[in-house]
């Protein structure tokens, strides 16, 4: 009870503002180290949160651990083959590497026509009205890994399209911009793609970030497309989405090696096969950001303990400048809890002004640094921020230290025999 009557006693915080408003300066350049501890912690890893949420956002659409897998030409001589060779992916490689690979969750083999410079586009026609646009052959799964926007009133290719090869396409928004009238509802109508007419399912939005694809994009199902251009088993690239605690770059060697092995490629040939592993990218993207927090962290701890030992040393010079008026106070009656509380005090309350001013302009540079940056399409960066649990955690243990720092003048002032004190000129 006499401890909580001395922290809320006005005597008590008029001697702590007093003893303050003596060292003005000293007291504001120390106060100035602390708080520039923890504004650096909290400008870092708020910087670090943005970039985190960039990728986030960038990558919301596809499965983390999924990666794209293509095959390319040969460079090494292997089973009688020559170096050069062309390995074809198949249908049937769905099922083996499914068998082989237990970690894989979701398998979607695409085809395509107008991408990666090879075979043209599609022609397509509505109406009086020509153009060319990159088509799709795709399972109903591509979709659990890379989702589709659909608008409203339309859908993706589903089971039932896929197994009655039925002659329906998902378009672009750009697409139905420039194939249809402004207020006409594409939904039911009927394009010509290569002179083959397909009705109109869905209309999908165009996704940044989702790789590839453009606004402009038409989906038709997988074996609509087979009959389409002929391509029988060919598949042109595998999207694979693995489980999520599996390791994905782990994933995408067994990939590749079995499919090694079913084509007769060489073990050592390392180009045969292209790669993409947007589960290997985003986990260095989260571990530079992880780096960075951490370093914040050591950085802001650092910088304020020094602050804080800044602050210990005030209050020893304070306490040896106040000696005398110690001393009066204890041969009044003062007890060395009483005194001890008051430095304690003093201590722990420049130690929350440093903290909460830190925090306070630490903010704001994170919001101007947000104003900034939330408009950027070409760069993953969005909302830098600091959950409130770390930022209440840093602040905790800045008091603490400022408890304990505290404790070495507030021993000190103990120490002072009122006699000695009152000799002290």
């Amino acid at each position: 009870m006499n401890s909580l009557k001395v922290i809320f006693d006005v005597d008590t915080w008029q001697e702590i503002f007093g003893s303050i408003a003596k060292n003005k300066t000293r007291t504001v350049i120390t106060v100035i180290g602390v708080l520039w501890g923890i504004f650096i912690y909290i400008t870092l890893s708020g910087a670090a949160k943005g970039l985190d949420n960039g990728f986030d956002r960038e990558f919301e659409d596809m499965a983390m651990n999924s990666m794209f897998v293509w095959p390319q030409r040969t460079s090494v001589p292997y089973a009688g083959f020559k170096v050069g060779r062309y390995p074809r992916f198949t249908l049937a490689n769905v099922a083996q590497l499914k068998k082989k690979i237990p970690e894989i969750q979701y398998i979607a083999p695409r085809n395509a026509r107008g991408v990666f410079g090879g075979s043209p586009p599609a022609s397509v026609v509505y109406k009086e009205i020509s153009r060319t646009y990159n088509i799709y052959g795709d399972f109903p799964d591509y979709t659990k890994i890379s989702t589709k926007k659909i608008y409203k009133g339309g859908r993706f290719i589903n089971e039932q399209d896929q197994e009655n090869q039925r002659k329906v396409c998902v378009i672009g928004e750009r697409t139905q911009e420039e194939l249809f009238d402004e207020d006409e509802n594409p939904l039911g109508k009927y394009i010509r793609i290569n002179n083959v007419y397909f009705q109109v399912i869905g209309v999908h939005k165009y996704l940044e970030g989702g790789g590839f694809e453009s606004d402009g994009d038409i989906f038709i199902p997988f074996n609509t497309f087979r009959n389409l251009y002929n391509s029988g088993e060919e598949v042109d690239w595998f999207t694979i989405a693995a489980y999520d605690d599996a390791d994905v770059v782990a994933v995408e060697k067994n990939v590749k090696d079995v499919l090694k092995k079913i084509h007769k490629v060489a073990p050592e040939d390392e180009r045969a096969f292209g790669s993409f592993n947007i589960g290997e990218v985003f986990n260095r993207i989260s571990g530079f950001a992880n780096g960075m927090t951490f370093l914040s962290l050591v950085v802001g701890l650092a910088t304020i303990f020094a602050g804080v030992i800044g602050i210990g040393n005030i209050l020893l010079i304070s306490v040896k400048e106040r000696t005398k008026e110690l001393g009066v106070r204890r041969a009044l009656g003062a007890t060395p809890n009483e005194v001890r509380i008051q430095i304690l005090l003093e201590s722990v309350f420049l130690t929350v002004i440093a903290g909460v001013v830190g925090i306070i302009l630490g903010a704001g540079v994170l919001a101007i640094i947000n104003l900034f940056t939330q408009d950027l399409s070409d760069f993953p960066y969005t909302n830098p921020t600091v959950p409130i649990p770390l930022v209440i955690g840093a602040l905790t243990t800045m008091v603490l230290l400022g408890t304990l720092i505290g404790l070495i003048p507030a021993q000190r002032a103990v120490s002072i025999k009122p006699i000695d004190a009152l000799r002290e000129e």
